[in-house]
C-alpha cells in the first residue's frame, strides 16, 4: 500500500467519522470557544475532533450521537473495573451518605494504607502516602530523591511517561531544547532497554551525581514495550553503585503482577508510584517505598511537606478498599492470561495477512522496541533463532499481560495508525488513538 493510497483511505475514513458524529462535532466547535482546542485533557484530542460520550456501563460507552462502543481503552488503565462496577458504586454511595469533605483523618485511609503496603511490599513498599494522581506521585517521589541525596540530576528514558509534566518522547531526547511543559529538573536522557548505551550515558556524568533513576517496567504511553529483567536489574545495581534512588513508575504496570511489576521482575525499588485503578478508578495516586525515605514525610521526624485536600478523600479511600479486594491475585492472573490470548489472536491476524512474520514454533512474540540514539532497532532477548536487530514490520503488537498496543512503523506509520483508529470506531470499538488497548476486568 503506497503513501498516496493510505492518505486517500484516511481522508475517506475521516469523512465517514464526521458524518457519523454530527453532535460530537457541533459540541467540539462550541467548546473551542472556551477551552483551547475544545479540550482540557490533551491525550483525548483527536483530529478532526474527539467523540463526546454521554454514558458508560460495564465495558461499554455510549456517545451523544447514539453509538455504543466496546471500550478497549479502559481510561488508559485507570478504568480497569469498567464504568459501573456494582461493588465500587455501593462503596461510593455509602461514603457519600456520610459526607465527603471532612478536613480530618478517617478510618478508610488507614484500612487502605494497610492493604496497599501489604500488597506491594514485595516490590519494595514499606510505607505509603496517597495523592490525587500518578502525576503527583511521581512528582513527589522525585522531590524526595532530591532531598535524600542533595543532588539534582534525574536519569530518564526514551518513550517514558511519568506525568503530564514528565514526558520524554524520542523527539525530546534528540532535541532537549524543544518546547515542552516538563518540570525544570536536570534530566539526563538515556535509551530505554539498552544497557550498553545507558552505561555510556552514566559514565559521561560526574561520579555519583544522580539523585534518581526513574523507569517504567512497561512503558504505557511509550507503546507497551516491557523492560527486560536484565535491564531492570542493571538499573537496580547502578542505583546502588551511584548511591541514588531507583524510582519505579508502576502507575500502569502494577496491574501486571499480584504484588506489582517490580516483584515480578525480581527487584525492589526504593520508591514506587501507583495510579488510579488502585483507587477504584477515582482521583487517586500513591507513592511509597523504603521506610527511611518515607519517614521524611513524618511530621514528628522530618516534616517534609506533602499536603493535598483529596489525598484521603473518603470516596476514593472507600472505592480503593473494594477495588483491591476485587482485583486480587487470581484476577490479576486471569486478566493477564486473557491478555496473552488477545495478543496472540491479534498477531495471528497479522501473520495470516502476511504483515507480521510468524515465530518458528508458532508462539506469540514479545517484541521489545529499543529507541537508541544510534538507530531504531528491535531486540528479542529470548529468541536465538531471530537476528538480534531486525527491522520493524509495518504493523505489529507489543505488550505484556493485560496491557497491549497495536503499533505501526515506516514512513506512513502516522496515517496507518489514524486509519486503524477510525476503522475500529466505525466498527464500534473504542481505543486510544495510539492503539493502546489495556484490558478491563469486566
Amino acid at each position: 500500500m503506497t503513501a498516496h493510497t493510505v492518505g486517500a483511505a484516511l481522508t475517506q475514513a475521516r469523512e465517514r467519522y464526521i458524518q457519523r458524529n454530527p453532535i460530537s462535532h457541533s459540541l467540539h466547535k462550541d467548546s473551542s470557544e472556551y477551552m483551547p482546542g475544545g479540550n482540557t485533557r490533551t491525550i483525548l484530542h483527536v483530529s478532526p475532533f474527539p467523540i463526546t460520550f454521554a454514558s458508560g456501563e460495564k465495558a461499554r460507552l455510549t456517545s451523544v450521537d447514539g453509538h455504543t462502543y466496546v471500550d478497549f481503552l479502559g481510561e488508559y488503565s485507570a478504568g480497569i473495573f469498567g464504568h459501573s462496577n456494582p461493588r465500587i458504586r455501593e462503596a461510593v454511595h455509602d461514603a457519600l451518605d456520610k459526607g465527603w469533605n471532612y478536613g480530618g483523618q478517617t478510618t478508610m485511609e488507614k484500612i487502605l494504607a494497610k492493604m496497599v503496603v501489604s500488597r506491594f511490599r514485595p516490590s519494595g513498599m514499606d510505607m505509603v502516602r496517597f495523592t490525587n494522581s500518578g502525576t503527583e506521585s511521581n512528582t513527589v517521589a522525585i522531590a524526595a530523591a532530591l532531598n535524600v541525596t542533595g543532588r539534582r540530576k534525574i536519569l530518564v528514558f526514551s518513550g517514558g511517561y511519568h506525568s503530564g509534566t514528565l514526558i520524554f518522547p524520542m523527539d525530546l531526547m534528540k532535541n532537549p531544547s524543544a518546547r515542552n511543559v516538563n518540570l525544570p529538573h536536570e534530566f539526563v536522557f538515556a535509551p530505554y532497554n539498552n544497557i550498553e548505551d545507558t552505561n555510556e550515558v552514566i559514565a559521561s556524568l560526574p561520579p555519583q551525581s544522580l539523585a534518581a533513576i526513574i523507569v517504567e517496567p512497561l512503558q504505557g504511553s511509550g507503546g507497551c514495550g516491557p523492560a527486560t529483567k536484565e535491564f531492570l536489574h542493571y538499573l537496580r545495581l547502578t542505583a546502588d553503585a551511584q548511591a541514588c534512588l531507583l524510582i519505579v513508575d508502576e502507575v500502569m504496570a502494577s496491574r501486571l503482577g499480584p504484588h506489582g511489576c517490580s516483584a515480578e521482575m525480581g527487584i525492589k525499588a526504593d520508591l514506587i508510584s501507583l495510579g488510579k485503578y488502585v483507587g477504584g478508578g477515582m482521583t487517586f495516586g500513591a507513592f511509597g517505598g523504603r521506610r527511611d525515605i518515607m519517614d521524611l514525610f513524618d511530621p514528628e521526624k522530618s516534616g517534609l511537606q506533602h499536603p493535598g485536600t483529596y489525598n484521603n478523600n473518603v470516596v476514593t479511600m472507600s472505592a480503593g478498599i473494594v477495588a483491591l479486594d476485587i482485583y486480587n491475585a487470581s484476577e490479576v492472573a486471569r486478566l493477564n492470561a486473557f491478555g496473552v490470548r488477545f495478543k496472540t489472536a491479534l498477531q495471528g491476524v497479522l501473520v495470516h495477512h502476511g504483515i507480521y512474520p510468524p515465530h518458528p514454533d508458532g508462539a506469540a512474540r514479545d517484541i521489545i522496541e529499543v529507541d537508541s540514539f544510534k538507530n531504531d532497532t528491535l531486540i528479542k532477548p529470548e529468541e536465538d533463532s531471530v537476528a538480534p536487530h531486525e527491522r520493524l514490520p509495518v504493523m505489529f503488537v507489543t505488550g505484556h499481560g493485560s496491557m497491549v498496543n497495536v503499533r505501526f512503523s515506516g514512513p506512513s506509520s502516522a496515517d496507518l495508525k489514524a486509519l486503524y483508529y477510525f476503522h475500529m470506531l466505525q466498527n464500534d470499538i473504542y481505543l486510544a488513538p495510539r492503539g493502546y488497548t489495556p484490558l478491563t476486568w469486566n
